[in-house]
């Protein structure tokens, strides 16, 4: 069906494979696995749902994946900021994949008000 702009999907793409780039380093660093686990499920959670919400059937369909990537990347931000503020991986090697990830999530946002506001003027309009 393809809602989604290609470069909007492969911006997402290329975010959870920085997000393991990271989770590579981490591990040779000898991190503890649970922080592995939860960064490589969230980082790439937000693509499986973007994808997912791509081929959506439905609209409220593509609201919730939607939804749940917004909370991937949340969840995403969160374990970048506690890797920066252990040292685990150097603050400046994580600002760009912060800085995409954030504004994903805008972007993320706003595709996801629109087509609820749309849902809205739909519904009333009827």
């Amino acid at each position: 069906m393809g809602r989604l702009q290609p470069e909007l999907l492969s911006r997402i793409e290329s975010l959870a494979v920085r997000a393991l780039d990271v989770v590579e380093a981490l591990e040779k660093a000898g991190v503890s696995h649970r922080i592995l686990d939860q960064l490589t499920g969230s980082g790439t959670a937000i693509g499986a749902n973007v994808f997912e919400a791509d081929e959506a059937l439905s609209r409220p369909d593509f609201c919730k994946c939607i939804g749940i990537a917004l909370k991937e990347l949340s969840e995403t931000l969160f374990w970048l900021r506690i890797i920066a503020r252990r040292g685990w991986v150097e603050a400046s090697r994580l600002e760009g994949l912060q800085a995409e990830a954030s504004e994903l999530k805008r972007v993320l946002g706003a595709i996801l008000k629109k087509t609820r506001d749309n849902n809205l003027a739909r519904e009333r309009s009827k």
